[in-house]
This record gives C-alpha cells, structure tokens and sequence, in this order.
C-alpha cells in the first residue's frame, strides 16, 4: 500500500484510533494516581585541588576533571553509605540505600549532584546532606597531601533542602508517553484491522475483485425500510439522484445488443436489491419506458407490499396455467410502470423459473415492454437467480456495503459466470453505515407465510401505497401483453 492508502485507513477510523489513545490515556492517569509519591533533594559539591602556583592549580584543575566520575562512584559506596545510615537510624543495608542514592557530574565541571529520593521529604533531604557530608570527608581522606594537609578541598555549594512537589510520578512525562502509546497502538490496530478486514466497504473493494462495472453507489437511507420507494417519498435526496445516476449508467451498457430483461440480485440477504429494483423501475417509467417489474423471489416475495398491491395472484400463477398475465399484471397509477406480483409461494421456486413457461413468458414480456425487471432471491442461499439470468437478457448484483465479505461477492459473480450469465454491473447499496434490511432470509431459506394484502382496495384495485397525486409521466394507452405491434 501506498502512503495515501495508509492516511485514507486512518481517516476512516479516526474513531476507534481515539477511542484507544482515550483508553491508554486513562490507563496512564489510573497508574500515575495509585503510584507512590517519592520526593527528590539535590546537594552540590565542588572539588579543588590545592597549590602555590599557577601551574599547581591548573594541573590540580586537571586532576581533579579526572578524578570527578571516581568521587561520583564513591558517593554510593559502603565507604560512604554505611555512616550515613547509622547517623540516621535508616535501618537499610547500602545496598538498598544506594539505590536511591545518585552522584552525577556534570559535563566539563568539578562538581558532583547528590540526589537521594525518598517518600519522605524530610528524610530525603538529610540523606542527601548526610551523603554530601561524608564523600567530603572521604574524598579529602582518600589523597592526602604534604605533611598531612588534603590535596583536594570539598565545598558545599548548596545543600539539600527539603522538596515540597513530589519527583515522581512525573505526571506529565507519564500522560505524554500515554498518548502516544495509545495513538501508536491506535494506529497500529486501525492498519492491522484494514489487513485482515474482508468484508466490501468500498468502490474500492469491489474492483479489486471484478472487472464489472459500478453503475451505482447509492447511499444508506435509514426511511427505506418504512418508505421503499424512496424516489416518490423523498425524490430530491441522495439515494433518489443516485438510482437516477443508474439508470443513466445502465443505458449505456452493451448499446448494441441493450438488454430488455434484467434479473436484479444480491449475494446475501438484507442487501437491498428488491428495493434497488423498485425504485430503478420507478426512475425507468419517469424517463418515459414502458416498465414491468416482475417479483421473481418466490420464496419471500415483497413487492406486493412495498407498492400495496394483491398479491396472491400472481407469476406463479400464469407459471401454472391458471390465469393470463394480462389479467395479473398490475398498474401503478398512471405511471407506465406495471408490477407482477409474485402469487402464491410454490414448493418448488427453482422448477418454475427454469420452466420453458417462464421462458415463454418473459419472451412476451420483453415483445410487450422497453424493460423488464425481475427480483430475484439472493443467488448465495438458493439457485433460483442463477437459473432465472439463463433466459434473461443480463444480471445487475446489488452488493451490500460492510454486509458482504470479499469471498462471498467471488462466490455470487463466479455462480453467475458459470450460469453463462451476462453482468451488467454493480451496484453498491446502503454506503453510510450498518443497519438491517428490510427483510431476513432464514438459513434454510424456508417460504415466508404471507398475511394477505395490506393496503385498501379502490375501485376493485389495490391502490398502491406510494402513488403520487399526480405523475411525473402522462396517462399514455397501454397495450395488452404480447398485442401486436412495437413495444412503446
């Protein structure tokens, strides 16, 4: 990946990054609250050597430099600690008191820091004098000079008074190297569950995957499921200008041999394709095309209530050879839109669809029609879509994004490679964010008991739901199925 990649990771989850640098954050706050307070006291010692001359004291000078990390060492010796905690009454060994004991020098100085930490402030600053004190004496001890007289002088430059801030826990240090803890940890995770993500999120992800082109994202609406046909209730949003977008996309497919049968399906459930199918039949009819929208799943059939119709009778039942499918076919207001209902749930859906009735239908169909649309259920748990795409024109996937993983898209577009299907294209679905579809298949993709129609009855007609008070496209004649003449 390139580095836009890895910016492009990040900010699309900023969220769960700050989530974690938050979390390490009041992690760090918790531990720097329960550590023990420890305070610091600091006395300073200056070293000279003595001499007559200009040339004694710069080589004193010298020796003493030298010297300087010797007398560090010093001060946290046996040599110098073991007086220090009898003065005191400290009741430790050396040992344990030199590690809270620590001489530095600093660079080109002859003087020597002594800093003893302790939870006692008070006792801090004794101990560090009491240090100071006696690496003095040692160390004027440890070379003595001429007639007896110390070759090195210590000075006290500043002695240890008792600190009043605790030195440790350094809160700031401690929150600072909490944040960046958490923001690498964060980033660390954000990059690591973009590796292992499978799941489509993306136009992205969905090339890499096939060649086929996208001819529609549509955005997520979270009132598709109380208002499916998204383009009469709320024509001016996005989803609304998207489905729009599709059916400009899909007039440019294959302009030589254009399809007029299309199956629209989807890998799994809860994708949205019946919803998908709905609305591009609705924006085919505002453009001006004699449209029948087919409901093809005969294992949980919707259209009928999405659009508030009967539905019992239906393309199974012309299937059957008990009704004419001019006599079933339903319109909607006075679009050029006709919708046919699904009819009562078969027992065997995949021997219906694959009939050579089914077949001699849709041939009428596509003579009567500019475009027809079938719904079909998802090609994953059933075969019924992979069956239908063999008699249609071509198959439009709806592809859930952040519903489906990459290997079930692979499955659905190779089950349709294999079926001789012709794809026409892709079209990712609910792009905003995670939430249910409108409805579930079981696993074993049982057929759903039907409760009757639902909308009111007009004029011996259910009235559709969704039916605008006046539309967009003029009362134009319509032509029985499979009459003479050209489709309009």
């Amino acid at each position: 990946m390139e580095l836009r990649d890895y910016l492009n990771i990040l900010w699309r989850r900023w969220l769960s990054i700050l989530l974690i640098v938050l979390t390490v954050l009041a992690l760090a706050s918790a531990v720097t609250l329960v550590m023990p307070k420890k305070y610091t006291a600091t006395t300073r010692l200056f070293f000279a050597v003595g001499g007559n001359s200009v040339s004694d004291l710069a080589q004193g000078s010298n020796f003493a430099e030298k010297q300087m990390s010797s007398y560090a060492e010093v001060a946290t010796s046996p040599l110098v600690l073991d007086p220090v905690i009898q003065q005191l009454n400290l009741g430790m060994s050396a040992g344990s008191l030199s590690d809270s004991v620590a001489a530095t020098v600093p660079v080109d100085t002859v003087i020597i820091e002594i800093a003893a930490t302790n939870p006692d402030p008070v006792q801090a600053a004794q101990i560090a004098n009491a240090v100071g004190e006696r690496l003095a004496e040692v160390a004027e001890g440890l070379t003595p000079g001429k007639q007896g007289s110390p070759t090195v002088r210590v000075t006290t430059l500043a002695g240890a008074d008792v600190p009043t801030v605790p030195s440790s826990p350094n809160i700031p240090r401690n929150l600072g190297l909490g944040m960046l803890l958490g923001l690498v940890l964060g980033m660390g995770v954000a990059v690591l569950r973009q590796l292992l993500d499978t799941k489509v999120r993306s136009e992205q992800d969905v090339r890499a995957l096939t060649d086929a082109p996208i001819l529609g994202v549509v955005a997520f609406d979270q009132q598709v499921p109380r208002h499916p046909v998204i383009l009469r209730d709320e024509p001016l949003a996005a989803p609304s200008e998207a489905v729009r977008r599709l059916r400009t996309n899909l007039q440019f497919i294959d302009v030589a041999n254009r399809p007029k049968s299309i199956v629209i399906s989807s890998s799994v459930p809860a994708e949205g394709k019946s919803t998908i199918a709905l609305n591009l039949a609705v924006s085919l009819a505002d453009a001006g095309a004699r449209v029948i929208l087919v409901d093809a799943d005969l294992r949980r059939p919707s259209m009928a209530e999405y659009v508030g119709i009967e539905g019992n009778v239906g393309l199974t039942t012309v299937l059957i050879g008990r009704a004419n499918v001019e006599d079933v076919v339903q319109p909607l207001g006075t679009t050029t839109l006709d919708v046919l209902p699904s009819g009562q749930i078969p027992p065997n859906p995949s021997e219906l669809l694959g009939s050579p009735a089914m077949a001699d239908l849709l041939d009428r169909l596509t003579a009567s029609y500019d475009m027809v649309l079938l719904d079909s259920p998802p090609l994953l748990p059933v075969t019924d879509a992979a069956v239908l795409t063999k008699l249609a024109g071509g198959a439009l996937v709806v592809v859930g994004a952040d519903r489906i993983h990459r290997p079930q898209l692979q499955e659905t577009l190779g089950s349709l490679e294999t079926a001789g299907a012709h794809i026409l294209g892709i079209v990712l679905n609910k792009m905003d964010r995670r939430e249910a579809g409108t409805y579930s298949y079981e696993s074993g993709y049982a057929p759903m008991a039907k409760d009757g129609p639902t909308a009111s009855s007009t004029n011996g007609r259910q009235r559709s739901a969704w039916e605008p008070e006046q539309s967009s496209v003029a009362n134009a004649p319509r032509e029985k199925v499979g009459s003479a003449g050209p489709p309009r």
